[in-house]
């Protein structure tokens, strides 16, 4: 039992020491930077034989109690005189240095604490820092702005007076030049003034002597006219007087001699009878004479003559055995002319020329002829054409053989409505007409106009059995290139065309409505042909005998004028155009003093107009 509460004895000991250690208060250490306060360990158990001590008053005003001390000193002697005491102090020194490791530790924990708070104030100080140069930069850029802003102004304000001084100064030099320019014209003025002045006075002068000359040579032409018709009249009247006693002397001697055979006839029996027989005789010789020049006339006709559905031709209708010599065409496209009488489109007229310098060329070179398609608006010059590229297709001839050649084409002319009324005999006809081109030693342009009144689509339900025969006697006849004839068709309809004629088409031509610059050149062309040319030719006997027309005089009718007609009667065909300028010719001669004027020409062009309007409104209604 005294074993057992010796150790308790000396752990209550040790306790008892701790706890004074424990009181000495709070301790400084050097090497530490803030004081440590030690947390205060719970008091040991008192030992049971061990009695309470009273406790003391503290003396002193600073509060240290001496009781503690002893306490502790005898604690310390009891822990020195204990046989645990080296177990004591190694658990001292333990906790000694598990406290000094916390120190260190702490302190440690307090230098990285330190050096953390170093890095934020630098951190710290490095933003203030940038954000010190980012104001400054941006004082400073705006310092620059400004300082711009300020130069831009300042520069600014000066090319702002520069410009009021250039100005001011260009306005003073304008003020300058416009008064050294009304000077001037005012010296040109009165320059112009005196010069309009004397040249006033000289055409006075020049007009009352122009007058003066102008009534005495009127005066002197009209004395010399007036001797001139007086003595063409009295050789006038005596060649008719002579004249007369001429005829008068020859019929009187007629009659005397007539007179003097039937006495002679009356008289003489014998006489008599031989006049009647003679007068018998030579009545039936002139009429047996006549009957048979009719059958041998139907009988060269048959065989030589033109056929009878050719309309218009340039061949003769009975030709001459042997060779003739013909004029050749001035205007031939062999020389380098042109279509000069006929107005198109530059486009189409330039293919125009080409196409019939190309049949002249075929013609030389005996080539194969290429058949054409004219279609278009009635009025439109197919035909014109036609006949003027059989004209100007002439072949290069030269030496000896120009005097013998035929020189272009002949042209030959029918209508397809000509056809339908023949019926059964229209195939015998066309055969004809190709028989009777074959026999042309220049070559035939054949030229049917209105093609579609007998060439139509051969399903059609309004063509006859004639119509579909003579249609196939076509087809027939020019199956093959021919070197003889050129087939020229002309219709306002090609859609109605049988297909196998389009077939048998090598070029195809458009014949459009003329445009603007076209209805002027023809406005121009005729106004010259039917109002400005006068007839040269006219025989000085013809002048005397034939009552002359009155001249038309033209007034005002510019270019001007005729462009604004051209532009209003948009729509025309060619051959409106020429009827057109026909009225306007009617009208000047229906006319008193037969002067055309611009009023009078812009009434009959809004009156063609009118009429026009109103024909295309009923050509517009029959087909509705």
């Amino acid at each position: 039992m005294r074993r057992l509460l010796r150790p308790a004895k000396a752990a209550a000991s040790v306790a008892a020491g701790a706890a004074v250690l424990a009181s000495l208060g709070e301790v400084a250490y050097a090497d530490g930077v803030f004081p440590f306060r030690r947390q205060p360990a719970a008091p040991p158990p008192p030992p049971p034989d061990a009695q309470p001590a009273p406790a003391a008053a503290s003396s002193g005003s600073s509060g240290f109690d001496p009781e503690e001390l002893e306490r502790g000193a005898r604690a310390l002697r009891k822990i020195n005189a204990s046989r645990y005491a080296k177990l004591l102090f190694g658990l001292m020194q333990s906790q000694e240095e598990a406290r000094l490791a916390e120190m260190a530790a702490e302190k440690v924990h307090n230098e990285i604490y330190w050096k953390v708070k170093e890095i934020e104030a630098k951190r710290k100080m490095g933003e203030e820092y940038r954000e010190n140069l980012k104001q400054q930069s941006q004082l400073e850029a705006q310092r620059l702005r400004y300082e711009d802003e300020l130069a831009k102004k300042r520069k600014q304000e000066e090319r702002e007076s520069e410009r009021r001084r250039d100005a001011e100064l260009v306005r003073m030099q304008e003020i300058g030049a416009v008064k050294r320019e009304q000077a001037r014209r005012a010296t040109e003025q009165k320059i112009l003034e005196q010069e309009l002045q004397a040249v006033k006075e000289k055409a006075k002068n020049d007009r009352e002597t122009n007058k003066e000359n102008a009534i005495s040579d009127a005066k002197a032409k009209a004395h010399e006219a007036k001797l001139t018709e007086d003595y063409n009249k009295r050789m006038i009247v005596e060649l008719m007087n002579g004249e007369k006693e001429k005829w008068i002397a020859a019929i009187n001697t007629t009659f005397s001699h007539i007179e003097g055979g039937l006495r002679a006839l009356l008289t003489d029996r014998s006489k008599l009878v031989m006049g009647i027989g003679g007068v018998t005789a030579l009545a039936a010789g002139v009429y047996t004479t006549r009957e048979g020049a009719r059958v041998t006339w139907g009988y060269v006709n048959r065989i030589l003559g033109q056929p009878s559905l050719i309309r218009e031709s340039s061949r003769r209708k009975f030709p001459l055995p042997g060779l003739k010599a013909l004029k050749p065409s001035s205007a031939s496209l062999s020389g380098g002319a042109a279509f000069d009488n006929v107005i198109l489109h530059p486009s189409l007229k330039r293919r125009i020329e080409h196409l019939a310098r190309a049949t002249a060329n075929t013609k030389s070179h005996d080539a194969p002829f290429r058949n054409m398609l004219f279609y278009g608006h009635p009025g439109t010059g197919k035909t014109l054409v036609a006949r003027e590229m059989a004209r100007k297709s002439v072949g290069p001839v030269s030496g000896l053989t120009r005097l013998i050649c035929f020189v272009g084409l002949d042209y030959a002319m029918m209508t397809g409505g000509d056809v339908a009324p023949l019926g059964s005999e229209a195939v015998t006809k066309i055969h004809e007409i190709f028989d009777w081109a074959k026999k042309s030693q220049k070559g035939m342009l054949l030229f049917i106009d209105e093609a579609d009144a007998f060439l139509c689509e051969r399903n059609s339900t309004h063509m006859s059995e004639a119509q579909r025969s003579a249609l196939n006697a076509l087809l027939f006849r020019t199956g093959d290139q021919s070197r003889d004839i050129v087939l020229v068709l002309a219709t306002n309809r090609p859609g109605d065309l049988d297909a196998a004629i389009t077939d048998r088409i090598d070029e195809v031509i458009e014949f459009p409505l003329p445009g603007e610059e076209e209805r002027f050149q023809l406005l121009k062309l005729y106004l010259n042909n039917y109002m400005l040319k006068e007839d040269d030719k006219s025989s000085p006997w013809r002048t005397l005998l034939k009552k002359q027309p009155k001249k038309i005089h033209v007034q005002d009718i510019t270019d001007d004028l005729l462009r604004d007609a051209a532009r209003k009667i948009d729509g025309f065909s060619g051959r409106e155009i020429a009827k057109l300028m026909a009225s306007v010719q009617a009208a000047v001669y229906g006319s008193p003093d037969c002067i055309l004027n611009p009023q009078l020409f812009n009434e009959v062009v809004e009156y063609k107009i009118a009429e026009h309007q109103q024909r295309m409104k009923l050509a517009s209604d029959a087909a509705a």
